[in-house]
């Protein structure tokens, strides 16, 4: 399996829960050069929040 997490030349977000007893974990890296991780479910899903709003395809909506 190829490695997803994603890296400057590869920006995007990866998540994942190996189980649903372990927490979860994620990492964001953006275009932009923003960057950031997070463990455990309540962080990831803010992580996921954040880049979603913010970062990724967000900067389409606002041409930066």
């Amino acid at each position: 399996m190829a490695d997803l997490t994603p890296t400057t030349d590869r920006p995007g977000l990866h998540v994942s829960k190996p189980s649903p007893n372990a927490p979860a974990t994620g990492s964001a890296v953006c275009h932009c050069g923003a960057s950031a991780t997070a463990t455990g479910d309540s962080q990831v899903r803010a992580l996921v929040e954040g880049y979603t709003a913010n970062h990724g395809a967000a900067h389409n909506r606002t041409g930066r």
